[in-house]
């Protein structure tokens, strides 16, 4: 086995075994869910946003141990960023694991573990469910559920219930 698929594996059991930030915030402003009905994943995040930085983050859901894992970096890495900051490290994620764009360690930092999954194509949307989730809880606030396109399952609610 190479070091990079061990650092994987081992990254991707650490946070199945203990997801950060997971569970539901009491009061949220943006919200949106994501599911693959193809395996499963069925992933919600939660956010609190303030002047335009992302306060708290939390996620719910059930999922393989690379879509948890994912989800688990994910609200690590955005957790007290700018929205704006937090939209590009989540499209610079998406190239990365789509082959758009060759993974840039000193970019991605411990994200850059999940690359790994590149090598599986049927996993990707597993990696990338929690962070189609955050892209549309951060999306325009002006667009409905109705108007955004469906990746994989995702939508998007930003008032609480």
């Amino acid at each position: 086995m190479s070091a990079d698929t061990d650092l994987y594996q081992e990254v991707v059991v650490e946070h199945k075994r203990a997801p950060r930030n997971f569970g539901k915030l009491a009061t949220w402003t943006h919200q949106a869910r994501g599911r693959n009905p193809q395996c499963g994943d069925d992933i919600s995040v939660q956010l609190q946003v303030e002047q335009d930085q992302i306060r708290d983050i939390r996620f719910h859901g059930l999922g393989c141990a690379i879509c948890i894992a994912s989800a688990s970096m994910m609200t690590e890495a955005v957790k007290g960023a700018s929205v704006p900051a937090a939209q590009q490290l989540q499209q610079h994620f998406r190239a990365v694991m789509t082959g758009q764009q060759e993974p840039d360690d000193a970019y991605l930092g411990k994200l850059i573990s999940l690359a790994a999954v590149r090598r599986y194509p049927s996993r990707i949307k597993c990696a990338l469910l929690g962070w189609h989730a955050l892209a549309h809880a951060l999306g325009d606030p002006d667009r409905g559920d109705a108007e955004q396109p469906e990746l994989d399952g995702a939508t998007r609610a930003s008032e609480q219930p």
